[in-house]
């Protein structure tokens, strides 16, 4: 028989992976979307997923792996070397897998097809660390409530699903089939959640250690991987007042859903 917890937890990371299809959806919303647009959607979804793994993965692990460790030295290791782990591995999958950032923003017959599916690599990679996190999450049910987690991830991959399509449509794509190709994109994320779930499941020990993982690679996906698209755009009042509520924003969720 299947465990509820593992159930949970793929159907959220499933439905958290399948809004970045509403995002591709939205290109039917305007014309022509400005990059300064994308780039506001890419702060506050910033600003979201650091308050998400804060709040929802790094702290209570620290708190956890403190409580299980009287010696502060050999905790504190600890969790900096899991937290570390985390964002070594999606560094090492980055530095394996051929991608490319900066292709947000645009709209033209001219822009490559190949640039394109770099640019939308570089985006399904991070959908596993994502969903490993979920899927973690999920698994430390008894430390956290994994909602606040899976709406950040969720909120985040609206702006995501956008800029697939937008790339796509660039390259030459119909709407549909770039929207379509945002959603199926989308998919990717509830593999992560079944390496997460499996992961949490093999002893109750290692849980705030993978709560600490899962913390890490989010972390290394927001500085290196949506932070980076918005750097072209030189607005860095309206990007870190972005930022700032979609912190503000997730903290508040964080904290209702703790009740």
């Amino acid at each position: 028989m299947i465990d509820a917890v593992f159930v949970q937890g793929f159907w959220a990371a499933l439905v958290a992976g399948l809004i970045t299809g509403v995002g591709g959806f939205m290109i039917f919303l305007k014309k022509r979307y400005l990059k300064a647009e994308i780039s506001q959607l890419l702060n506050l979804a910033a600003g979201v997923m650091i308050a998400a793994s804060f709040f929802s993965l790094l702290v209570p692990s620290m708190r956890e792996i403190m409580a299980e460790n009287a010696n502060v030295y050999e905790a504190a290791l600890g969790y900096v070397a899991a937290v570390f782990a985390g964002v070594l591995i999606v560094w090492t999958l980055n530095l394996l897998i051929p991608h490319e950032h900066n292709a947000m923003g645009h709209h033209g017959p001219h822009f490559d097809v190949r640039k394109a599916w770099l640019f939308i690599i570089a985006i399904t990679l991070h959908k596993l660390p994502e969903g490993l996190a979920v899927g973690v999450a999920y698994g430390a049910e008894e430390l956290v409530n994994p909602l606040s987690l899976v709406v950040g991830i969720a909120a985040h991959n609206v702006p995501e699903g956008l800029t697939i399509a937008i790339s796509l449509v660039a390259a030459g794509y119909s709407r549909l089939r770039a929207a379509s190709t945002a959603f199926l994109i989308g998919l990717v994320q509830p593999l992560g959640a079944i390496v997460g779930l499996c992961l949490m499941g093999i002893s109750f020990n290692i849980v705030p250690y993978g709560m600490a993982l899962a913390g890490g690679t989010l972390l290394f996906v927001v500085v290196n991987e949506i932070l980076p698209e918005t750097y072209g755009v030189k607005e860095t009042n309206r990007s870190a007042a972005a930022v700032f509520a979609g912190f503000i924003l997730m903290t508040y969720l964080s904290m209702v859903f703790q009740e």
